[in-house]
């Protein structure tokens, strides 16, 4: 299963949200369900993600105008993530 990326502006700030489920269908929003958010323990605590975690983390779906996007990115779920040497490369 895929993640998606998407990178909007809200209230002139620029976001980065993370979510399982993504639909485009709509004609003039782009709609996201499943928040994910990390969950490890950080040593240094990033503020600008803390707010969004605040903002965004009760939400259930959200509709983001798709004039706000930027840019959406699909990434392998975090469960097939490895690191890979390329080949030739030592």
């Amino acid at each position: 299963m895929s993640l998606y990326r998407v990178h909007f502006k809200w209230k002139e700030k620029e976001i980065e949200l993370t979510a399982r489920s993504l639909d485009l269908t709509h004609p003039y929003f782009v709609s996201i369900k499943n928040l994910v958010f990390p969950t490890e323990e950080k040593l240094v605590i990033n503020p600008s993600e803390e707010e969004t975690r605040r903002v965004f983390g009760a939400s259930d779906h959200l509709m983001i105008p798709f004039q706000t996007v930027s840019l959406i990115e699909e990434l392998p779920d975090d469960q097939d993530r490895k690191v890979m040497t390329f080949p030739g490369r030592e």
